[in-house]
């Protein structure tokens, strides 16, 4: 009776060992958890850089356009662009879409 408590308790100690090891690694707050985390942040800075740097261009453009100061050269771009505009003395060559030469 006497050997059999100190088996205990080193039996008892081992198997908290464990458990607190096994969470410390897989648990929720462990080591894994840790790296997602780590990793997510990483992925989110990344983003976080490009959307800054759609926003300083949206921000050069809209300073382009403004009511004060436009730009003509930025507005004549657009308007290319977007609406299809060119000057009558131009000529526009045509590029065949891949896309709708196959469903021919």
């Amino acid at each position: 009776m006497l050997m059999q408590r100190p088996s205990l308790v080193l039996l008892l100690c081992c198997c908290l060992t464990s458990y607190f090891g096994y969470h410390a690694v897989h648990g929720n707050h462990g080591l894994e958890a840790r790296n997602a985390l780590h990793e997510r942040a990483e992925l989110l800075a990344r983003e976080l850089r490009v959307l800054e740097a759609e926003r300083l261009r949206l921000d050069r453009e809209v300073e382009l356009l403004s009511p004060k100061h436009p730009d003509p050269d930025f507005i004549q771009e657009l308007a290319r662009a977007e609406l299809g505009y060119a000057r009558p003395n131009e000529l526009i060559l045509l590029e065949r879409d891949p896309r709708v030469a196959a469903l021919r």
